[in-house]
């Protein structure tokens, strides 16, 4: 899960790349030590660019977003493989090595923040699994009365069937090799890949909220299409179709196969069968799809490889392989089938493993047939390229990974509050209506009270059982080093304690935390560390100073305005631009 904290930056040097940590510059308002307010500091950046006409060169965006990546695992890859082709685009691009990304630091705010130029307090989008307290629960059909609260599930559990590559639209299998293989006829459309039965439903309307829907600010991909731009967009669960904003029009054409499925086409609902995320190289065959589908974007196609409808103005995909890379123990990888190669970083918890390598490699190689694809078609020079992540991962340093029972600590504190506030009533509504816990704690309460959000600050501040970690290491504060509870967690975000979206309890994890039950994973995001937060950002295009290294603090919702800019658009055409004065990067 996703959380906030204060950290000073500081600076470390690997060969001759200079890495940066930082995180946003925080307001302190000292009341009880309770940390109420953030400030987004966007600075204008210096001119990495020539003249606005080198800009206006610029026909389309690819914009590619590698889950998980560091500024430091781009910096690494670049130096030791000197002829990739993520170090020819960093000497040609411009490289903004001190990027964060919103907070918390889940792939959703994340891609939305890319996308809108919003932080969640303005976009109203905090996590993929979240509540909310002024909707009723999915399947609702009278709405009667006051709204219960629900939760919002949105990602894979919203698929028509879950645990198929195709979300359930009934592909059939391929002959050969790879059942999959005719999964680019996946509907363009994922709307047509939901089920509505599995969505939040309105209390004023009583009809369940898609996505799209649930966004509270508009897109690039909806500006462009308003000005008759065309675009397109890849991404690993349908539910990403929130990316055509509030209007349900601003993404021209989608492909969005389900990574949190059975890689097997013939038993999709089999739990033996192994999903993508379990073991790298499928999770890079998975990733492989989505690179056909932005080939044949480039080459004028739909994604499926049909029709001429042209190149999209604005288009792209983001990448799963670096992420699993960073999570799993030990997969399989590229010249060892054994399964037993190590993921993550080695033990000075900055250089990648053999299965990360691997899994930076395949990236690299996708972005070069990317990159050859435009120059064939005569299109590089027209082209601007983005290279970002939703989210870093954490803990690189596995000596400091502590995995801890989440469901644990949430079930001590359900029945500590039964106990002392319920009677002991076995029958009584839990305290906690949802949690969220990844690399962070996020709880929804079902009593938003004062009363409650302070047991909870207090209860989860005392908590120690060395029961809880699987690792067994000591479970102090239940594994938080800071604990924003009720109003302070809603300054924390930035809106008003009454908002019905906000986590009622926001906890900060102490570095190498990771809430999970079982040992299957090394590394999460969600969180507040720089290794959650510091990624990359590096734009390659017509008029770009080839090799410029901007060390100012920048944040990945400064993607938004930059990509309408280049497109010669307004970027105040976006509504969280204009609530947020969020800067281009140039």
């Amino acid at each position: 899960m996703k959380t906030k904290s204060l950290f000073n930056q500081s600076n470390c040097t690997f060969g001759s790349f200079p890495v940066r940590f930082w995180k946003p510059k925080i307001a302190i308002a000292v009341a009880a030590g309770i940390l109420l307010s953030i400030s987004a500091a966007r600075p204008a950046m210096a001119a990495p660019f020539g003249s606005d006409h080198d800009r206006n060169a610029v026909e389309h965006v690819l914009l590619i977003s590698v889950d998980g990546m560091h500024q430091s695992d781009l910096a690494w890859y670049a130096q030791h493989f000197p002829n990739s082709t993520l170090a020819k685009l960093l000497v040609k691009g411009v490289d903004y090595s001190n990027a964060s990304t919103p907070f918390p630091s889940d792939s959703f705010p994340g891609m939305v923040g890319q996308v809108t130029g919003g932080d969640p307090q303005v976009t109203g989008i905090y996590y993929d699994d979240t509540w909310n307290h002024a909707v009723f629960p999915a399947g609702t059909t009278n709405c009667s009365g006051p709204a219960p609260g629900g939760e919002v599930t949105y990602f894979e559990a919203l698929d028509l069937n879950l645990g198929a590559l195709d979300a359930g639209q009934g592909i059939v299998p391929a002959p050969g090799s790879d059942p999959w293989a005719n999964i680019l006829q996946l509907d363009g459309n994922p709307v047509h890949l939901i089920n509505p039965a599995q969505l939040p439903v309105d209390a004023a309307t009583c009809q369940p909220i898609y996505p799209n829907q649930y966004l509270k600010v508009n897109t690039i991909f909806e500006v462009a299409h308003q000005h008759g731009l065309l675009t397109a967009w890849s991404d690993k669960h349908p539910a990403y179709q929130i990316l055509s904003g509030p209007s349900g029009k601003g993404v021209d054409d989608y492909f969005t196969p389900e990574i949190n499925s059975s890689s097997s086409a013939t038993a999709p609902t089999d739990p033996n069968q192994p999903d993508w995320t379990t073991d790298n190289l499928a999770t890079q065959q998975y990733d492989n799809y989505k690179v056909q589908a932005v080939l044949n974007w480039i080459n004028g196609h739909r994604h499926d490889g049909s029709g001429n409808p042209g190149t999209p103005a604005l288009f792209g995909m983001n990448f799963q392989s670096v992420s699993t890379g960073e999570k799993l123990p030990t997969s399989r990888t590229e010249g060892d089938l054994s399964g037993t190669a190590a993921g993550g970083y080695l033990a000075d918890g900055f250089t990648p493993g053999p299965v990360l390598t691997h899994a930076l490699t395949f990236v690299d190689q996708s972005l070069g047939s990317m990159v050859s694809a435009l120059t064939a078609r005569g299109l590089l020079n027209s082209t601007a390229i983005i290279i970002s992540a939703k989210h870093g991962q954490s803990p690189m340093n596995i000596a400091a990974l502590n995995r801890i029972k989440d469901s644990q600590i949430i079930s001590a504190l359900n029945a500590a509050w039964n106990q002392g506030h319920q009677g002991g009533n076995p029958n009584a509504t839990p305290l906690v209506a949802q949690g969220t816990d990844d690399d962070g704690l996020l709880l929804w309460l079902n009593d938003r009270s004062k009363a409650a959000t302070d047991f909870a600050h207090d209860f989860l501040v005392n908590y120690s059982d060395p029961t809880a970690s699987i690792d067994g290491k000591p479970v102090t504060s239940a594994g938080l080093s800071q604990v924003y509870t009720g109003a302070a967690a809603a300054a924390l975000i930035g809106v008003p304690l009454s908002d019905p979206r906000v986590p009622d309890v926001i906890g900060i994890a102490q570095y190498g935390v990771v809430y999970t039950g079982h040992k299957a994973k090394i590394a999460e995001h969600g969180g507040d560390h720089t290794e959650d937060r510091n990624v990359p950002i590096l734009l390659v295009g017509p008029g770009a100073q080839g090799g410029t290294a901007v060390t100012t603090p920048v944040e990945t919702t400064q993607i938004a305005p930059t990509i309408l800019e280049l497109l010669g658009l307004n970027p105040a055409e976006l509504k969280a631009v204009r609530i947020e004065g969020t800067e281009s990067l140039f």
